[in-house]
């Protein structure tokens, strides 16, 4: 059993979980970029592993703290030649039914992670498994589960929730959160939770 199960995170699947299968799994990467990119599963796994210990905290009342495993977001540039008019990043769920766009500089916080494991498991499917995005920084309905496709693009643009009335910039805001860790309502200062 993984750590969210055994804390009892919340399980969010809007559209749906996707059926994944590693074998023919590929990560799309296009939009202003000088080469469309298809990664698949193998080639993933052979990315720089990091391991980033970072709480994802939900605009819906909760946070949790875990060490995430995968590939820095920098790393993964490194392999993406882009254009200069790229300043924002389309994330999308496999199958499409979910997308989220966040400015490229929002992005730079060195915890930021596609991430396939979690405390030394493999990221279970309904918390986004195989692979996610982990943005510690902002509200998780921008940390994209299911990650299927990654497009750079030239502007902010709504998303599955922001076009539902959340806010495009998914700063987190003050106020109260449920610490899943320790189950204690604590509060937060607002930007990425470092405090606990």
């Amino acid at each position: 059993m993984s750590i969210f199960k055994d804390l009892g995170v919340p399980v969010f699947k809007t559209g749906g979980i996707p059926t994944i299968d590693l074998h023919t799994y590929t990560l799309c990467v296009g939009g202003q970029v000088e080469n469309a990119y298809r990664f698949l599963w193998q080639e993933i796994l052979a990315m720089p592993k990091s391991q980033v210990n970072s709480r994802l905290t939900s605009v819906s009342g909760w946070s949790v703290r875990a060490d995430w495993e995968g590939i820095k977001w920098n790393d993964f540039l490194n392999r993406i030649s882009l254009r200069r008019e790229a300043n924002h990043v389309r994330f999308i769920t496999v199958g499409g039914g979910y997308t989220t766009v966040v400015p490229l500089k929002d992005l730079e916080n060195p915890r930021v992670l596609l991430a396939y494991g979690v405390n030394g498991e493999m990221i279970e499917v309904e918390y986004g498994g195989p692979l996610r995005m982990v943005i510690p920084n902002l509200w998780g309905y921008k940390s994209c589960k299911w990650l299927g496709g990654i497009d750079f693009i030239e502007q902010m643009e709504g998303g599955y929730w922001e076009d539902r009335g959340y806010t495009r910039s998914g700063i987190i805001e003050p106020g109260l959160t449920l610490d899943m860790n320790t189950k204690g309502r604590r509060p937060i200062k607002g930007g990425e939770v470092t405090e606990f």
